[in-house]
């Protein structure tokens, strides 16, 4: 896994499980120490963190960590699921061309490789960022509705509601093959609907895809009835 996409993932574990508290200032070094990498991947990652709302900066004196609520993420991918699930039932109305259903089918063929092993390895885990984030931008360019993907870009700027915001348990990929394998196959299933032209279920698996993103990952099940931010683990971890 590239060192970015790991410190990515860590960061965002602590920062939504109250490890790292709101305004707690992110120290470079300790972190890169704790990660095992350099600090130019911390530095990299925390102007991404940024971008996602996961973290304010503060002048020279680096990144802090910006506080998350169970409610905000839940509200920001509630908005997500139903701007995907639209356009996935809309480009099934209107039929797949040659071109996208070669590129959404060639993408989770991509998917389906990843989990022939049987388990995934750290390096699998960026490889499935890289595909899961490309069928959900095809499948939205492919909807022909701009103003979708104009909604989705100003949504991801909330934190954890966009596609590729990623929050894994490095630590436990066993659970983690067994919960992102579950959204690979609902890939195949709105992919399905969409090639056979039923646009209601394509609309209701994209929704549902968007939210088990909470239901699913280990890393939300701590705040799941108490309105604490969203996350588990509190150990960053260098493998």
């Amino acid at each position: 896994m590239k060192p970015g996409q790991r410190v990515m993932m860590a960061l965002r574990k602590m920062i939504a499980s109250g490890e790292l508290k709101s305004g707690e200032r992110i120290a470079e070094i300790p972190t890169a120490a704790a990660l095992g990498v350099s600090r130019m991947p911390v530095r990299t990652a925390l102007r991404s963190l940024e971008q996602e709302g996961l973290v304010v900066r503060l002048g020279a004196r680096g990144y802090a960590a910006r506080g998350v609520s169970s409610a905000g993420i839940r509200d920001a991918i509630e908005v997500r699921g139903v701007l995907e699930g639209f356009a996935a039932g809309r480009l099934a109305e209107r039929g797949m061309p040659p071109e996208t259903r070669t590129r959404l089918a060639g993408l989770i063929a991509e998917g389906e490789a990843l989990f022939a092993a049987g388990r995934l390895s750290a390096e699998d885990l960026d490889r499935y960022g890289a595909y899961n984030l490309a069928f959900h931008d095809a499948l939205v360019a492919a909807s022909g509705n701009a103003a979708v993907a104009t909604a989705l870009a100003r949504n991801s700027f909330e934190p954890f509601a966009g596609a590729g915001a990623m929050a894994l348990d490095l630590a436990d990929l066993a659970a983690e093959y067994d919960h992102l394998l579950a959204a690979h196959r609902q890939h195949q299933a709105v992919f399905d609907a969409i090639a056979r032209g039923d646009a209601e279920a394509a609309e209701r698996i994209m929704r549902d895809h968007a939210f088990a993103a909470i239901r699913n990952a280990k890393v939300f099940e701590a705040a799941a009835g108490a309105g604490r931010p969203l996350a588990a683990a509190r150990t960053i971890r260098s493998d």
